[in-house]
């Protein structure tokens, strides 16, 4: 084991306080631009994961977990190792410490008593998450999501109550899997700090990882060697599991999707349970069928299996019928977005039309309900009628007239917008007449579609829906915000038809940030703001209105929202200064901190 003479060449180096880098966090902080090699690398791409995940940088704000699990083969396997390691640093002003994967402090051994009441003000505590995006930037959270070992000393922290400590981190693999299950951190005082503190927690995590070999069933090493063996040797998608792992190679990954992947799992896991061994076929979420061969992996010198491995080839691709029937919606005008969300919503509206079953489509306002069934009418029946009646203005019986009208004579498409939104009376009269014009076998020439909002539905409008038999629910934009890099050309190009107007890099980054609450519809109104300011050549982060450089995660109030764009537009005022900002404003600096992680304010910079 590592004895004093480590521990003497880590503590008393002479560590100069680097004026260049506090000035440089600074610059970061009020969103002034940095010059190169002021930081280094990986520590400005955790201040830019850290502005991102609005941390904030003048205060502790961070979650506990009561009474966390100590009965753990991390624990069980790394306490002894950590506790030695204490040992025989004893006397030497280092904390050691242990966290999971998720960054929660499990266990803290300190030697220095002064140190400890230090760390106890700052609550680097057993149960307190020292995550990246909780935290910002620090030894263990960093070592976590770049996935290795990491060292952060003085101001290369992102909060400012760490700037006089230094710490490094490894972080601990299971030795089967290879996944992150958490971190060994070694902290002192920043003037205490020397590089070596890095390779004496990289040594210190290759001793947990060691011990927890050591602890590994026999069963669990055959498992992964048959798992790489059917990988080199079968190819196609492949995954191992057993009570307390999965291994899933990169094949299974890109192939499936995530429900599909977890259907995979969960047919495996009943093969090798029922001992249904051998070829078996199954039915994936996506549509899509697949054979899979299962085999049980047993110890040396067990009889019961440890687990087993799956090998599965694909005999029926995904959304068949969608392939029938013609090229992805994404081609056609007038509809945008490729991501696979986005693209499976799509698919399954335009199925339910080929296959003339009555649809209801649910989605949050905005989300794109009703351009998505005008495209699909469009790609379908181009010649056909369309018809669209909004239930927000069913002001009077002649909506109800109309409505029945469409219902009982007309052929084409209808779509009834707002469904929801009717009232009880007239839910249960259009159900009636619904109910009359399946009995008469309208679908043959009519296909009849409603939007409605994702509330819970009210015993009349789920009598109403019995006519419609499958609803497909649209995903709002935050949950395929790729698409902007769409969207946003798409929907400029329709605003300013006769000049070219681009949106740069910079701004594309802060609109995809935005949580976007009234999805399609709100980006439209954002970029009309826009193109009314600027109609040609580029849109840069300053064209964009106050409400693209907030990512709140809850709604403000309209005193709030007042308060939160007069701080927007003064920070771009000054060019992202923040203590400027909070001088115009009258607010001190830290008041201003926290109202931009409050507020969820994006700064903006030079």
């Amino acid at each position: 084991m590592l004895g004093g003479a480590i521990a003497g060449a880590i503590i008393g180096a002479d560590v100069t306080y680097d004026a260049r880098l506090a000035e440089t966090r600074e610059r970061f902080l009020a969103g002034q631009p940095i010059g190169p090699g002021h930081v280094r690398a990986t520590v400005l791409a955790s201040w830019r994961r850290s502005r991102e995940w609005n941390v904030t940088a003048d205060h502790i704000d961070l979650p506990y977990v009561h009474d966390p699990d100590l009965d753990t083969p991390l624990t069980r396997s790394a306490l002894p190792v950590l506790r030695n390691l204490r040992d025989n640093l004893l006397g030497q002003p280092i904390s050691v410490m242990l966290a999971d994967a998720h960054g929660v402090l499990l266990s803290r051994l300190t030697a220095d008593h002064d140190l400890e009441r230090h760390l106890d003000g700052v609550q680097i505590l057993p149960g307190f998450s020292y995550a990246e995006e909780f935290a910002g930037t620090n030894g263990i959270g960093t070592a976590l999501e770049s996935g290795q070992a990491a060292h952060v000393f003085g101001h290369e922290h992102y909060a400012e109550h760490l700037e006089d400590l230094a710490c490094a981190a490894a972080p601990v693999r299971h030795p089967i899997s290879g996944t992150i299950i958490g971190a060994v951190d070694l902290t002192c005082r920043n003037k205490d700090a020397d590089a070596l503190l890095v390779t004496l927690a990289q040594i210190t995590a290759g001793q947990i990882t060691q011990a927890l070999l050591n602890d590994t069933s026999a069963g669990e090493v055959q498992l992964l060697h048959e798992y790489l063996r059917t990988c080199r040797h079968a190819g196609g998608i492949v995954v191992a599991l057993n009570d307390d792992m999965v291994m899933m190679n990169h094949c299974a990954r890109e192939v499936l999707e995530p429900g599909d992947q977890a259907a995979m799992l969960g047919h495996a896991a009943e093969a090798l349970a029922t001992g249904r061994l051998g070829r078996v076929e199954v039915e994936l979420p996506s549509g899509a069928t697949a054979r899979m061969y299962c085999r049980p992996v047993r110890g040396e010198g067990q009889r019961r299996a440890a687990g087993g491995v799956a090998h599965v080839k694909m005999i029926e691709p995904p959304s068949k019928l969608a392939q029938e029937a013609g090229p992805p919606l994404r081609f056609r005008p007038g509809l945008v977005g490729s991501g696979p969300l986005w693209l499976r919503g799509c698919d399954q509206v335009d199925a339910a039309y080929c296959g003339g079953e009555w649809l209801a489509v649910e989605g949050e306002p905005g989300a794109g309900k009703l351009a998505l069934l005008r495209a699909v009418h469009q790609r379908r029946n181009p010649a056909g009628a369309l018809h669209v009646l909004d239930a927000a203005e069913a002001t009077d019986h002649h909506w109800l007239v109309r409505a029945l009208g469409e219902l009982l004579e007309g052929e084409g498409t209808l779509v009834i917008r707002h469904v929801d939104r009717l009232s009880t009376l007239r839910l249960r009269t259009l159900r009636i007449a619904l109910e009359q014009a399946v009995a008469a076998g309208k679908q043959k020439e009519l296909w009849v579609a409603v939007t409605l909002s994702q509330s819970p539905a009210p015993a009349d409008l789920a009598d109403l829906l019995q006519s419609f038999p499958n609803t497909v629910e649209l995903p709002p934009l935050r949950h395929h915000i790729e698409d902007l890099h769409e969207l946003v050309p798409f929907f400029l190009a329709k605003l300013n038809p006769h000049s070219q107007l681009t949106c740069s890099p910079e701004a594309m980054q802060l609109l995809q940030r935005s949580s976007w609450p009234r999805n399609t519809g709100q980006l439209w109104q954002v970029l009309k703001q826009v193109v009314h300011r600027r109609r040609s050549g580029t849109i840069y982060p300053a064209d964009l209105p106050p409400e693209c450089w907030t990512v709140s995660r809850r709604l403000l109030s309209p005193l709030e929202s007042m308060e939160c764009d007069a701080i927007v537009q003064t920070l771009l005022d000054y060019d992202g200064n923040k203590a400027k900002a909070a001088e115009s404003l009258g607010m001190s600096r830290a008041t201003i901190y926290r109202k931009i992680h409050e507020y969820g304010i994006v700064t903006p910079a030079s």
